[in-house]
């Protein structure tokens, strides 16, 4: 498989006329309000630098002005960097030729907005294969490409259909179909189901799940939704005042916050489903029938345990073979306080 990672170094983006003077202030430790107050100039992203795994999802987070939706556009170049680099297969975007940088925007990246984004006056099946039409593909194949995805994301007969004539969920499948159909390596959802109900953001975040494990995408999401970015997350990186504050995945998150402000964060979140049972496991499986695959979440142990009426569970791993154990108090003591490791 390609290595679609995405590599961010030491990303800056001052905006104003002339923020590449003002570079070595925020270097040298100026605030964001002091470079507004003085110098009529806003950060928008300070020293950035996130790994973004191949065929995962990183997910971006961080509250209304942190930087979060300024970060994404740099990487398909939407914003120019006033300084730093985003390198994807050994290239640095910022330093694409105007034709490269069409070429890697049609090809490989795709982007989904919060706001649908659908033409008005385009059916949904011209909706879909609106980006791929740009690439120059044959309407014959771009249209069976997109009914393809139009069915995936469970739009069959809903074609020929307008986008005012939507719900709102139905207009973001068409968004997320439209971005399929392009066949691109790297998905960007710039707060792509926070427009949504929350009983249909999870339906459109359980379809985004399903379709990775099958796609294996290189997903960037933003949002600034916790729960959202701990169920969708491989890693997760949290953005404060155009910092990254800290990142990593979302158990090593909730379970060691960085500061003060990301202990804020994670207080409310259902430790039961993200901390896996290898962090609090034994090495001893103990004498238990009842067996819970490793990487399996302390909620599902607790279930598994209470129904069966077990106070305790051998962990195995792929094979079947016991490599631990955990007891229904180690797991009931990990959701209501912090672990210990």
């Amino acid at each position: 498989m390609a290595d679609n990672s995405i590599e961010v170094k030491g990303l800056y983006k001052i905006f104003g006329p002339h923020g590449e003077k003002y570079i070595d202030a925020v270097k040298n430790g100026m605030s964001k309000d002091e470079l507004n107050a003085k110098h009529g100039h806003v950060l928008g992203l300070k020293d950035i630098n996130i790994h973004m795994p191949s065929a995962k999802i990183q997910v971006i987070m961080g509250l209304s002005g942190s930087g979060k939706s300024t970060m994404i556009r740099h990487i398909n170049r939407l914003i120019e960097p006033t300084a730093g680099e985003v390198i994807y297969q050994g290239q640095d975007v910022c330093q694409m030729s105007k034709s490269d940088l069409q070429e890697f925007r049609r090809h490989k990246t795709a982007m989904v907005f919060q706001k649908f984004a659908l033409l008005p006056h385009r059916t949904v099946i011209d909706n879909t294969l609106f980006g791929i039409e740009l690439q120059g593909v044959a309407r014959g194949e771009s249209e069976e490409r997109a009914r393809h995805w139009l069915s995936r994301v469970g739009l069959d007969g809903f074609e020929d259909n307008y986008p005012n004539q939507l719900s709102g969920g139905m207009q973001q499948r068409v968004g997320l179909a439209r971005a399929l159909t392009n066949d691109a390596d790297i998905l960007l959802m710039d707060e792509a189901f926070s427009a949504l109900d929350p009983l249909i953001r999870m339906d459109m975040q359980t379809i985004l799940l399903e379709l990775q494990e099958e796609l294996h995408k290189t997903i960037v999401f933003i949002t600034h939704d916790l729960d959202e970015a701990l169920r969708l997350g491989d890693r997760i990186a949290i953005l404060r005042d155009g910092a990254v504050i800290q990142q990593g995945t979302g158990q090593e998150i909730v379970l060691n916050p960085a500061d003060a402000y990301i202990s804020d964060f994670v207080k409310e979140v259902n430790r039961g489903r993200v901390i896996k049972v290898d962090t609090i496991m034994s090495s001893d499986a103990g004498s238990t029938d009842l067996k819970v695959p490793s990487g399996s979440s302390l909620e599902l142990a607790a279930k598994k345990m209470t129904d069966l009426g077990e106070t305790a569970a051998a962990i195995t791993d792929a094979s079947g073979a016991a490599v631990g154990g955990i007891t229904m108090k180690a797991v009931i003591d990990a959701m209501v306080t912090p672990a210990t490791h």
